[in-house]
């Protein structure tokens, strides 16, 4: 049988707050196979949030998630000899996959000197509404605005 659809793979939830939400991001943050210093990191960013901010740490990451999720992007449409940027709208699954991708790289890209502050620090400042991951979010909602007009390209 030929282009069948791959088959959804679910993931357990983490043993700390019973969410497959944070195992996923776990998931993505993890390098080289090294999933229990991915969970360190995490659990530690998430606890230095907490003395920080004086609230859950899972909230203020939930919220920080929400913050940076994009609705709406654009991806690149041939039709005859041009190349346009049509906006699309994100898949729930994506936009997920999507925001947590920008919350870990722009992590890695800032300065502080550890991987857990860079994180948490990173988790903060989107649960505010700042930061390079809101950036990210904001910049691709601009673009698929200013290209609303090859909307009709749609796939």
């Amino acid at each position: 049988m030929r282009n069948r659809k791959a088959p959804k793979r679910y993931v357990l939830p983490d043993p700390k707050y019973k969410s497959e939400v944070v195992t996923k991001f776990v998931n993505k943050l993890m390098m080289h196979g090294k999933k229990n210093l991915a969970f360190t990191i995490f659990y530690d960013a998430l606890e230095l949030i907490e003395k920080k901010l004086q609230q859950p740490g899972l909230e203020v990451f939930q919220n920080a998630l929400n913050n940076v999720m994009p609705v709406v992007e654009v991806k690149s449409r041939r039709i005859g000899g041009a190349t346009f940027q049509v906006p699309t709208e994100v898949r729930p699954e994506r936009r997920i996959s999507l925001g947590m991708i920008w919350l870990i790289t722009y992590a890695r890209k800032r300065s502080e000197k550890t991987m857990t502050e860079r994180l948490c620090n990173e988790i903060i400042s989107a649960s505010k509404g700042e930061g390079a991951a809101f950036k990210k979010k904001e910049d691709t909602h601009k673009m698929a605005e200013a290209n609303k007009a090859f909307s009709h390209f749609r796939f």
